[in-house]
């Protein structure tokens, strides 16, 4: 049996408006294997959260999903209908949202809401449904499930209400978790436990995880693969030690000279000059050509294809040379 759980194939997803059809996922190509981490990552309007929504058919008109494929255990997603993808989403693939404030009921106890994500898929009593509710709060460290499964959503703090999100998305053990920067908005310890607990619950259970967030500080902690996201495109992958320590694109390099942690104390932050390019300004070739460093002419006349290195991959004329990258 294949330990691929989810493939995408040319991923294309477009926003329609009276000046046209715009696209915010151009071309993504992405594979994640069974107890993988794959980390997505990119600025602000690179089309990260676009992706996630796209691969659960959860975008909503005026947007698109226009072509490509998402085989999920080889079965092509795109190709299923509603009540099909009813059927997957919660159950064999489950996401968590930036917000949990935004998803809660908060109208409904916690217990009700995490036993509706059971019964929805199962037909099983409701007492075995509310003990399994009990062992995932406990699963994802919150005190007292028990007591905590008659609590409101404003009852929890901030770091737990995420703690409940991640808890239910575990209740139907799915294969694949897709997580929407869950931890954007927590205060550094809080994120930090919460990145344990997600490692140590997708090795336990050999579920795959992708993680979206425009943090590379978490990606290096929490992902086996990263793949890094400009413009609706994906313009590097592979092997998260190798991407990071040695990047092949000037934007990956771009974003690791950006990161605090790398400034010399007391030194001016890098950054990468000028914005992301919006739906309708993208540039002709590259992207990321304005902003580029080592851009040359034939940068704007067509958008490179994807270079396979061994693992790794990169879209780029001009990659760093491995010896200056490694340096």
């Amino acid at each position: 049996m294949s330990d691929v759980i989810l493939q995408v194939r040319g991923l294309r997803t477009a926003f329609h408006t009276e000046a046209g059809a715009w696209p915010a996922v151009d071309g993504v190509d992405l594979t994640v294997r069974r107890g993988e981490i794959l980390g997505l990552v990119g600025e602000s309007g690179s089309g990260k959260s676009v992706t996630g929504f796209s691969l659960l058919g959860l975008i909503d008109p005026p947007g698109e999903v226009v072509s490509g494929e998402v085989l999920f255990k080889g079965q092509d997603l795109r190709k299923l209908d509603e009540e099909g993808m009813r059927r997957l989403r919660g159950n064999r693939i489950a996401m968590i949202f930036q917000d949990p404030l935004m998803t809660l009921n908060p109208v409904l106890r916690i217990g009700e809401q995490m036993m509706e994500a059971i019964l929805t898929h199962e037909a099983v009593p409701a007492a075995q449904a509310r003990e399994r509710c009990r062992e995932a709060l406990a699963m994802v460290g919150i005190p007292a499930p028990e007591k905590r499964l008659d609590s409101y959503p404003h009852e929890f703090s901030g770091g737990m209400r995420q703690r409940v999100a991640i808890a239910i998305a575990m209740l139907n053990n799915p294969d694949l978790i897709i997580c929407d920067e869950p931890t954007t908005a927590l205060d550094v310890t809080i994120q930090g436990q919460i990145l344990y607990r997600m490692q140590e619950i997708c090795r336990k259970n050999d579920t795959a995880l992708i993680w979206i967030t425009h943090d590379l500080g978490v990606v290096a902690e929490l992902a086996d693969h990263v793949a890094v996201m400009y413009a609706g495109r994906i313009v590097e992958a592979g092997p998260v030690e190798q991407v990071l320590d040695a990047p092949r694109h000037p934007y990956t390099r771009g974003l690791l000279d950006s990161m605090p942690a790398n400034a010399a104390p007391g030194a001016r932050l890098h950054q990468i000059e000028g914005m992301a390019p919006s739906l309708a300004g993208r540039p002709a070739g590259c992207a990321f050509r304005p902003r580029c460093p080592n851009a040359i002419t034939r940068c704007a006349e067509q958008a490179p294809a994807a270079v396979q290195e061994g693992p790794r991959s990169f879209r780029c004329y001009v990659p760093i040379a491995r010896e200056a990258a490694t340096a």
